[in-house]
């Protein structure tokens, strides 16, 4: 073999966690390839997941603003526009992020290596690439950084041109009418927002008792009641019994005896992990039913020599968290072991029209371990920046520690939540007496700013207590 073809580490996979392994790897002077399926880097966060799917929630956010605008509509005029049509949007921003990862591997003299990599020996992949020509290449160490896929069940036709899953709605070429959208986790919520937000029907179909039962209970509830305002259908602890076909849509039967039609389905219940093509049985891996591998705190699996990163092994699933997760594994490869870790209170974020994001504990976590808690609590239609900008549906709410006014939790439901939960989370990071609410009290923000929901909302808190 020659020898070109030998590196101290192969990271399968161009996603969040596999550039972030490889940049940190190749600065730290090791001879890196990056194995990538798809014909550009980024992975399914670039191409299919987090990226389209927040640019398309962007182009229907905005329509919808200027749709209530009293300045643009007083001349009955609204704007209109479909799914497929905002697509092109959302592939501008596909391609320019592709430029600029590209860009990172170039700087870093990274190989990169387009192909499906399949291990066949304890330090070997073969490569087959996009011709059809199959390539071998071994290293020292690996980094499994495949990431996930929608689950797609064996009694469902996803070959049926009127099935789709969260992959596959990004080819969505008609405009329907009425979509049902099975499975309400974040995924779907976010396509139910983005459907609707284009005036299409839609049906969202939830497994659960209560939509997004990870959430505080007052915000879950707050997005129900928007969908329900906003004319989604949510049909709470349904599951399906069979997903019919037509000519010209699907006929969803539910288990209770309930029937849909509409013009298509986005089936959205769940994700697998990519490694049922890699052989990792020649390695001595076996992934567990979800197609996840267990790792230890250095991302290191069983094996030694093999690493692993991102949706492939779990919680949290989140593109920012593999990210973090790649340049820990880089720390584990070169110094022995990784010098970072996730933190505890990792926040959520969830870009549903308005967005959702969270950190820390919620009510019913509080209530049940029996913490002694205040609650403080803003509403946007109350802060004249909200005002000014149309944008007065939504609140923040900080739960803090009675007697030592420690933030506990933050919970916002509203535009630009997920950027605003961030203040909060700093200061909750913060060790000792630097983490208490009444920092919010004493610091000076800007006026008018969406900001200014924190110092209302623990003046709220404070006024509270006796």
């Amino acid at each position: 073999m020659a020898q070109s073809n030998h590196f101290d580490v192969i990271v399968i996979g161009s996603g969040p966690g596999g550039e972030g392994a490889a940049m940190g790897l190749t600065k730290a002077g090791l001879n890196v390839a990056v194995i990538e399926k798809e014909s550009s880097v980024g992975g399914g966060c670039t191409h299919w997941g987090t990226i389209p799917s927040k640019a398309l929630r962007h182009a229907v956010s905005r329509i919808i603003e200027f749709n209530s605008n009293p300045l643009f509509c007083h001349n009955n005029s609204s704007l209109h526009s479909t799914f497929s049509n905002i697509l092109g949007h959302a592939k501008s921003v596909v391609d320019k992020q592709t430029r600029l990862r590209q860009g990172f591997y170039d700087r870093n003299h990274c190989t990169l290596i387009f192909g499906t990599a399949r291990f066949n020996s304890s330090h070997t992949v073969e490569v087959t690439k996009q011709d059809g020509s199959v390539e071998e290449y071994s290293a020292d160490r690996f980094v499994i950084a495949t990431g996930s896929r929608p689950y797609q069940p064996n009694d469902v036709d996803f070959n049926h041109p009127r099935v789709y899953d969260s992959d596959s709605i990004l080819r969505l070429k008609h405009d329907p009418r009425h979509i049902i959208i099975y499975g309400a986790g974040v995924i779907g919520c976010e396509y139910a927002s983005i459907f609707r937000g284009l005036g299409v029907k839609t049906d969202l179909i939830n497994t659960r008792d209560r939509l997004l039962a990870f959430l505080d209970n007052e915000t879950s509830d707050a997005l129900s009641y928007h969908f329900w305002n906003s004319g989604v259908i949510i049909r709470n602890d349904e599951t399906y019994e069979k997903v019919e076909g037509t000519d010209d849509g699907v006929i969803m039967h539910l288990k209770s005896g309930k029937k849909m039609k509409a013009d298509c389905i986005l089936y959205a219940n769940g994700r697998t992990g990519n490694t049922d093509r890699l052989n990792l049985e020649v390695v001595g891996l076996t992934p567990d039913s979800r197609g996840q591998v267990a790792v230890n705190g250095n991302y290191q699996t069983e094996v030694g020599h093999v690493y692993a990163v991102g949706d492939v092994i779990g919680y949290p699933s989140l593109a920012s968290a593999a990210y973090d997760q790649g340049r820990f594994v880089a720390q584990a490869i070169t110094a022995g072991e990784a010098q970072g870790y996730l933190i505890e209170d990792i926040p959520t974020g969830i870009y549903t029209i308005p967005e959702i994001s969270s950190v820390g504990k919620t009510e019913q976590e509080l209530t049940a371990a029996k913490v002694p808690y205040e609650v403080g609590r803003s509403s946007f239609k109350h802060l004249a920046r909200a005002q000014i900008a149309g944008k007065d549906i939504g609140s923040l709410k900080i739960l803090f520690h009675r007697e030592t006014k420690e933030i506990l939790g933050i919970h916002c439901f509203g535009e630009r939540a997920a950027e605003i939960i961030h203040i909060g989370q700093a200061i909750m990071e913060q060790k000792g007496e630097a983490n208490t609410i009444e920092y919010f009290v004493n610091t000076t923000f800007n006026y008018p700013t969406m900001a200014e929901a924190y110092r209302v909302a623990a003046l709220n808190g404070l006024n509270r207590l006796f």
